[in-house]
């Protein structure tokens, strides 16, 4: 699909694989593509995230694994953390004013009961192919979180929130890294979000981590987010029901966005909301 044509739309072709549901991530900033960059370039958003995902050993692609094929072609395909659906540069649905700089969206995988929802891997690779071409300038990361496709009870005791497994990841940043940020996280027309708020927060307030220290703001406006760059129908929205939480994040980047992304998922599992959730951080 040309990116002039692309509409994001749920799911992906057909597969016998399960999965959790649609990820989808945005980014926005400044952007300033490289001198040497060709707009017109075969290596697009899609190409190049594909390559990405392929080379990081994260793409599930079994789907397209080729029966009785010549020698060639392949026929045995790994399992990975997300199949490829569609990606781009500028998105047709996105607010001029937004400053979105790229899109992509995949399917999940079928998530492990001892793993997070791959969100991390996800930014660290949608970072990684917008900054193949250019320089970037981060100024909000918005994610679709498929909730649903997380099995609170099949967690076990020394996973039931299974990113908690990896802060330690951000114990050697720079404590002049340290960035202030506002986080949103809307469910949609469903008000399943302010209807268990102040257990959301008091969840993660009492998570041992020091990747994002915050608490619930009110004086921060839930329009002063982007919008999504997708059709309401796509997720159940338009972003209606959703709380605000201002705080610092370990370092302002894409992995740590992606693992309190992650910890969001599995909390708010754990406190029983089954729909989409929007997420978006935005630096302060």
């Amino acid at each position: 699909m040309s990116e002039q044509d692309a509409v994001a739309r749920p799911g992906i072709a057909p597969t016998s694989c399960r999965t959790a549901g649609t990820m989808f991530a945005a980014l926005y900033g400044e952007f300033v593509p490289h001198a040497w960059h060709d707009p017109d370039s075969e290596h697009d958003a899609y190409q190049l995230f594909l390559q990405r995902s392929l080379a990081m050993g994260w793409l599930d692609d079994r789907s397209s694994a080729v029966q009785g094929a010549a020698p060639k072609k392949r026929t045995i395909v790994a399992p990975g953390l997300w199949a490829m659906n569609d990606a781009g540069w500028s998105h047709p649905l996105a607010a001029p004013s937004s400053k979105l700089i790229s899109w992509f969206q995949v399917e999940a995988s079928e998530v492990a009961s001892d793993r997070p929802l791959p969100v991390q891997p996800f930014l660290r690779c949608a970072q990684d192919t917008t900054e193949r071409i250019g320089v970037v300038q981060l100024g909000a990361v918005q994610v679709l979180l498929p909730v649903q496709g997380v099995d609170a009870s099949t967690r076990p005791a020394y996973a039931v929130v299974p990113s908690m497994q990896t802060p330690d990841w951000f114990g050697e940043c720079d404590p002049r890294s340290r960035a202030s940020v506002s986080v949103r996280i809307d469910s949609g027309r469903t008000p399943s979000v302010p209807a268990v708020a102040s257990q959301l927060t008091r969840y993660l307030s009492r998570l041992d981590q020091g990747v994002f220290v915050g608490a619930a703001d009110e004086h921060i406006p839930l329009d002063s987010f982007p919008a999504p760059p997708f059709d309401d129908r796509f997720w159940g929205g338009p972003p209606m029901h959703g709380i605000v939480l201002s705080g610092e994040l370990a370092e302002w980047s894409c992995d740590a966005v992606g693992w309190l992304a992650e910890t969001v998922v599995d909390s708010a599992a754990h406190l029983g909301i089954r729909s989409p959730l929007l997420f978006t951080v935005a630096r302060a």
